[in-house]
């Protein structure tokens, strides 16, 4: 492809050895350190976050990427580099309404379309292993169902990277023996339990742990079924063994990118995975990494699940704006988001500074970026910034996407200067916290929520969860990213809300619970003309 280098000539940049990297084709590799690599000293995680994400588009994949590429231009000459860990897209968003996910413009890791569709089959070996796990749990059943599991309370979920609403509840099993079958679920692949395990493991042990941990059934007498009594461990590993090791490849300006694990920020964690964090700090000074959708989601989730599962704490948060957002979230239509109005700037960027406080209560410097298109005003960048300032930030203006490095420097510089003041990060989420007490911490003070409703599903829910006796429970809650309500028509920065939990799913081997508000799926559908119709070739 024209244009790009062999990844050798990028990992060989970047200080990794030859031994280290496992090419897939000429511009992808696997990377295997064989022990799990020590960070540089002094190397420092820059976390890219942004405010509600609207149709509009803050910027987030490619603000990271761009920060990269400029960081890397300041830093010529000083014997230090940047690389960026982000998440692997997920085909289903690809083809539904999202699309891809590798930045854009002149801020891209390439090859896109590879990267965004089959990459290095990393999401295709976790739906396999999902597979087999099901596979095993129908197949007990059918030999006579030796340990008395409860068709009813099957509650490992099937997996597929794909939009497919059509497959949210499904009737298996359906034999002479059972000719009704039982009810199951299917998520997308980037919500699955398998996921989270794959991000959050430090090691193939420690994954294979985790599996084994999951509560995959019930049985008749109410006894949780984990995955390690079907004694399928050591498949799993040989499903996903090579999956583990990072994916590199490179920004359109030669910056090293680890992409690696892809759970949703709204349904899941949100955030790449552990292995390539570490990857990235032992490859470099700095590495930035991006949490999905607003930084009520994959921001509080980076913090309060990743940061202490992996013993990193932040340098520096960068908050992603645009002020095209801010005037959707002020009340613009997007049909007119071309046309000048600074009082719809001014107006949505409320919702801006709530992200940006709440970054801030977690002791990490907090700047924010404002993600310029051409479309934009300068009264409009202008007052926005001036607005920030206001509330006692600093804002910067990122052209990166239009002029790649050269427009990214003065961010690099802020970032630069950022990450040397003294940091304090502590989690907002107390490990161990109960779980109604941390469901509640976050909705109150992440989501701005007066209060939280648990209904009476949810509350049994809890108690079956903490009848068991686990221990050190994170919380992960599923929720719109469109709003900081559980309501997705709900624009600025609300008060006076309840946030509704309906449910409270167990994820043992992730070591988390995921409360889910109000109607939010874990199996997203096409919308009336996905993406994949009339895809360019």
């Amino acid at each position: 492809m024209e244009g790009l280098e062999r990844i050798q000539e990028v990992a060989a940049r970047a200080g990794l050895d030859a031994a280290d990297i496992i090419p897939y084709g000429r511009y992808f590799a696997k990377v295997d350190f064989g022990v799990d690599p020590a960070p540089q000293p002094g190397s420092k995680v820059i976390l890219v976050t942004a405010m509600t994400p609207t149709k509009a588009g803050e910027g987030k994949t490619t603000t990271a990427i761009a920060l990269t590429d400029g960081l890397n231009r300041v830093l010529e000459g000083t014997g230090k580099r940047a690389t960026v860990a982000l998440r692997q897209p997920s085909m289903g968003p690809v083809f539904g309404l999202k699309g891809g996910a590798t930045g854009g413009g002149e801020a891209s890791v390439l090859p896109s379309d590879e990267i965004n569709i089959n990459f290095t089959g990393d999401i295709h070996a976790l739906t396999a292993a999902n597979a087999l796990i099901s596979a095993v749990i129908d197949n007990s059943i059918f030999h006579g169902n030796p340990l008395g599991i409860d068709l009813d309370r099957v509650v490992f979920p099937r997996a597929v990277d794909m939009n497919d609403r059509a497959l949210r509840r499904i009737r298996v099993g359906i034999d002479k023996k059972h000719p009704e079958g039982h009810l199951e679920t299917t998520v997308i692949t980037a919500a699955s339990e398998l996921m989270a395990i794959f991000c959050l493991a430090r090691s193939e042990d420690d994954f294979a742990q985790r599996v084994n941990d999951i509560v995959c059934a019930y049985t008749l007498d109410g006894r949780p079924v984990r995955v390690g009594e079907f004694r399928i461990e050591n498949a799993i590993r040989k499903i996903v063994r090579e999956a583990l090791l990072p994916n590199i490849a490179q920004t359109k300006y030669g910056s090293l990118a680890f992409i690696h694990g892809g759970p949703f920020a709204n349904i899941a964690h949100g955030c790449c995975s552990i292995r390539a964090i570490q990857a990235g700090l032992h490859t470099s000074d700095y590495c930035v990494t991006e949490a999905g959708f607003g930084a009520d989601l994959g921001g509080e989730k980076f913090m309060d699940l990743l940061c202490p599962r992996a013993g990193i704490a932040p340098a520096c948060t960068v908050v992603v704006a645009s002020v095209r957002s801010c005037k959707l979230q002020g009340g613009v239509s997007y049909e007119n988001l071309g046309v000048e109005d600074v009082s719809a700037t001014v107006a949505g960027a409320a919702n801006l500074l709530h992200h940006l406080r709440v970054m801030s209560e977690y002791g990490v410097p907090v700047i924010c970026c404002i993600n310029a298109f051409d479309s934009d005003s300068q009264s409009e960048i202008d007052a926005l910034k001036m607005e920030v300032e206001k509330a006692g930030f600093s804002a910067v203006c990122c052209r990166g996407y239009t002029e790649g490095p050269e427009g990214s420097v003065d961010l690099a510089r802020a970032v630069i200067a950022t990450c040397e003041k003294p940091s304090a990060f502590k989690p907002l989420v107390k490990p161990g916290q109960e779980i109604r007490s941390a469901v509640t911490t976050i909705c109150q003070q992440v989501y701005g929520a007066e209060g939280v409703s648990f209904s009476p599903r949810a509350e049994a829910d809890i108690a079956s969860i903490e009848s068991m006796g686990l221990e050190g429970l994170g919380v992960c809650i599923a929720k719109t990213p469109l709003s900081l309500t559980d309501d997705p028509a709900v624009l600025g920065c609300p008060r006076g809300f309840t946030i509704n939990i309906s449910s409270v799913r167990l994820s043992a081997g992730a070591g988390f619970v995921v409360p889910v508000s109000g109607s939010t799926l874990l199996m997203p559908g096409l919308p009336s003309v996905p993406a994949a119709v009339d895809m360019e070739d």
